[in-house]
């Protein structure tokens, strides 16, 4: 069956939330958002594009950075309101230079930062 990204149930701003997967690892590396044409740019070129909300334009993961996200497999939540991107990156994935967006954790109430920026 032919996967078409308007099947896609977006917000009423037209995106839907990617959560990016390190093939390897199986670890969560961030989340962003996609339109319906970022979803199609993925698979056509298998380079992951996200759409900036605070810019109001795609961007290519890693296109100035050189912190590249290679798409491996996308996948479909049941809702189909939300997607998980299995991904081969390339240096670290958040704009902080930590490997994953996740580096905080909250436990009692607490903070803890669970990584340093890379190359720190």
């Amino acid at each position: 069956m032919q996967f078409d990204p308007a099947s896609l149930k977006f917000d009423d701003k037209g995106l839907i939330p990617a959560i990016a997967q390190d093939e390897a690892t199986g670890e969560v590396l961030m989340m962003a958002w996609m339109t319906a044409q970022a979803v199609a740019k993925t698979l056509e070129t298998r380079r992951v594009t996200y759409w900036s909300r605070s810019r109001k334009a795609f961007w290519i993961k890693g296109e100035t950075s050189g912190h590249t996200q290679e798409l491996v497999d996308m996948r479909v939540d049941c809702d189909r309101d939300a997607l998980l991107l299995v991904i081969r990156q390339v240096g670290p994935a958040c704009h902080t230079n930590r490997r994953s967006c996740f580096y905080t954790s909250v436990i009692d109430g607490d903070e803890r930062e669970l990584m340093a920026p890379m190359g720190s």
